[in-house]
């Protein structure tokens, strides 16, 4: 956990006039589990996107196990070889899984890509027995799967490449909340196992509470606070994160709480 898989440094993005990305900059160890929090518009996506690869940034570095990879990738397998690095696993399971692809074919096609020499029925069985699927999953189409099993297949697909990183985009934003927790402990088993470096997109501070060590606060495209979770959360320092606490519904909750939070900012 001392060694860091993923280095961003003052990593910049904007769209006109507006600075979606401005001057991001954080680490995430080996093995270890990373939050981006932050209201809708706050830059956490777009972060996540330019980490991936799906978003070129205007300055600034993004640095995966000592590989540069903010600049364009030159030829088939210098892209293959950048892909297998980061995956991402998306907010909607609906969309996005090929509806007219069995999990099987879905599954054989991403290592057919990445690995054309290996055993894919040997490794097929893995990745579902790993997402707690089981072969008689294989042949489903998506239709024929709930959604907490198509983001199983999702995850599944994405660990397929053997990921140093993987980025989380409100991975379970979509599911009833007692799936969201058949998920998050599913992630939590998947990296005790494997050792990947999880970077987690998310407005649920109970999903951030629940799985990562660390938790960056995002505002307007930068970041406002930083700091072990569980620290942030209990002992926030910046107004914004504060009104971030507040807007979490509970028991007693007092509206004027948050009014008062925000006039703070």
């Amino acid at each position: 956990m001392t060694d860091a898989v993923l280095h961003v440094t003052g990593v910049c993005r904007s769209y006109g006039s507006v600075h979606a990305v401005d001057d991001v900059a954080f680490t995430l160890a080996a093995g270890g589990s990373l939050g981006i929090v932050g209201e809708s518009g706050s830059g956490k996506t777009t972060t996540a996107r330019i980490v991936v690869g799906l978003e070129r940034a205007d300055a600034g570095q993004v640095v995966v196990r000592g590989r540069e990879r903010t600049g364009r990738a030159r030829g088939r397998a210098a892209r293959l070889a950048r892909a297998r690095e980061v995956q991402m696993v998306f907010q909607d399971p609906y969309l996005s899984l090929d509806p007219r692809v069995s999990v099987d074919t879905a599954l054989r096609e991403t290592l057919r890509l990445h690995f054309p020499e290996a055993d894919h029925s040997r490794r097929l069985a893995e990745l579902l027995d790993q997402v707690g699927l089981g072969t008689r999953a294989a042949g489903a189409l998506p239709r024929q799967l709930s959604g907490g099993q198509r983001q199983r297949v999702a995850i599944a697909r994405a660990l397929a490449v053997e990921p140093a990183v993987l980025v989380l985009d409100e991975a379970v934003a979509a599911l009833d909340v007692s799936v969201q927790a058949q998920i998050l402990n599913l992630l939590a088993d998947i990296r005790e196992e494997t050792g990947i470096g999880y970077l987690f997109i998310t407005h649920d501070l109970g999903v951030v509470r629940c799985v990562t060590d660390d938790v960056i606060v995002m505002r307007q495209g930068r970041i406002v606070e930083s700091g072990g979770t569980a620290q942030v959360l209990t002992e926030p320092q910046h107004p914004y994160t504060r009104l971030l606490l507040e807007s979490v519904p509970h028991i007693g909750w007092d509206p004027r709480a948050i009014a008062a939070a925000r006039r703070a900012l």
